[in-house]
């Protein structure tokens, strides 16, 4: 379990952050030719093999254009995709001054190990959820929820700020941003070729003389439709290449970097199922602690579950599983926590000052009064 700084496993990132690299590209050339070959089968009577030779030469012509489109969209994200994510989060950078106990935790964190200090952001939810970006040491940064700091105590919440540090130390956050803009690319691409579908307004070879004839346009189609979804199912296992099992070394890292199995765990147990951050799009909740939009079944989530993840704190790292633990509902008062716990408001006849509850004995556990007047009302001297 101990994998922070494990250098095997940030070299095995590099490599895979390398192929994903080559991914992106073989899989824009494969949107080129599906788009090629539906505009060919639109706008050319010919037999299939007519038709795939038509688009393979149409894709040879076309790979400058669509290399250099898609190195321009990786520079882009290079630069950009922080603000892109703030965007859709509402991220804003915090000092010091802004937000004291949650600098100092992460900044004591950083101190211990020799770390370089990530930027710091909080996003306004009521999400209990975190994550960290960048694609180098100047862009790296954590953000946090508002709900998170509201609901976790100190240990918990210097847990999860391991967990992201650990996700900058062993290189998965390059990788997830390499997914996000391999995504992208395959998205729009994918949009950009049904359009040409549907729309058709020009084709790579509209002007060709239609002497040619043949009836392989129907099947043309569905090959490129094929190529299409086979695409698109590529990128989302490329996503999934990277391995769910980061998250298991992240909650590894944060263990070591705190010796502090139970507040990991109970730091995943408080956001069990309330992660979800509205706006946010699923390239950027696969990067938070906790990701509670679920594929289908297990099989396309793109974190382990909170229990499989606790279960492995418990076996490796020693730790302490509470359960499930509630929450107090936003706006719920300290009566109705009082009520809930199962302990009787302050009414008429207590007295939150004195300390009495409602059956007049003394709740703050102070000693009684050394004596107890005498009258009708009180206890007779004997």
């Amino acid at each position: 379990m101990a994998a922070y700084g494990l250098y095997t496993h940030i070299q095995s990132n590099r490599r895979r952050s390398i192929v994903l690299l080559a991914g992106l590209f073989l899989l824009v050339y494969v949107m080129v030719y599906a788009g090629a070959l539906v505009s060919e089968a639109l706008s050319t009577p010919a037999d299939v093999n007519t038709l795939l030779q038509l688009a393979w030469s149409d894709l040879v012509s076309a790979l400058p254009y669509a290399t250099i489109g898609a190195a321009l969209w990786i520079v882009i994200a290079y630069y950009f995709h922080q603000s892109m994510i703030d965007a859709l989060t509402g991220g804003e950078e915090v000092k010091r001054i802004d937000q004291p106990r949650l600098y100092n935790l992460l900044e004591n964190l950083c101190i211990s190990r020799g770390i370089t200090m990530p930027k710091l952001k909080i996003t306004q939810s009521d999400a209990l959820n975190a994550f960290s970006t960048g694609m180098n040491q100047s862009q790296y940064s954590i953000t946090v929820t508002t709900g998170l700091l509201d609901y976790l105590d100190d240990a918990e919440v210097e847990s999860v700020l391991g967990h992201e540090l650990t996700h900058i130390r062993n290189g998965d956050v390059q990788m997830m941003v390499v997914a996000v803009v391999i995504a992208g690319v395959v998205s729009f691409f994918t949009e950009l070729v049904f359009r040409l579908f549907f729309y058709n307004p020009f084709g790579f070879r509209g002007s060709r003389s239609g002497d040619r004839r043949g009836g392989g346009a129907g099947v043309a189609i569905l090959i490129a439709v094929a190529l299409l979804i086979v695409a698109y199912v590529l990128s989302f296992i490329i996503r999934l290449a990277l391995s769910r099992s980061r998250e298991y070394l992240a909650d590894a890292g944060s263990v070591e970097l705190t010796q502090n199995p139970d507040a990991m765990i109970s730091a995943l147990r408080k956001i069990e199922g309330r992660g979800e951050l509205p706006g946010a799009t699923s390239a950027v909740m696969e990067m938070c602690v906790d990701n509670p939009r679920e594929g289908f079944g297990e099989l396309f989530d793109t974190h382990p579950t909170v229990e499989n993840r606790v279960a492995a704190l418990v076996k490796y790292a020693g730790g302490h599983d509470p359960g499930p633990i509630a929450l107090p509902e936003p706006g719920t008062s300290d009566d109705d926590a009082s009520a809930d716990a199962g302990q009787p408001p302050p009414g008429p006849w207590s007295s939150a000052e004195s300390g009495e509850d409602g059956t007049g004995a003394q709740s703050d556990g102070a000693a009684p009064p050394p004596e107890a007047p005498s009258g009708p009302w009180g206890p007779h001297n004997a």
